[in-house]
């Protein structure tokens, strides 16, 4: 490898919002992320599907063309 090219690769921390804190490398020196796999909700198990049933069945009454 060439000298003085390359960035310093180095140990850092990534820290999440929730408080979960992990250790990596990279070449920058403090990670701060809003979601992680220890409060994401689908590895958490509190993921919420949306019933998108009712919305179709009311764009589809509003929207419905008039019978003559």
């Amino acid at each position: 490898m060439k000298k003085g090219i390359h960035p310093e690769y180095k140990k850092t921390v990534i820290k999440c919002v929730c408080g979960n804190e992990i250790e990596t490398g990279s070449v920058l020196d403090d990670i701060t992320v809003e979601i992680c796999n220890n409060c994401h909700p689908f590895y958490t198990g509190n993921q919420k599907i949306v019933d998108t049933e009712g919305r179709i069945e009311k764009f589809k009454k509003r929207y419905q063309q008039k019978q003559k």
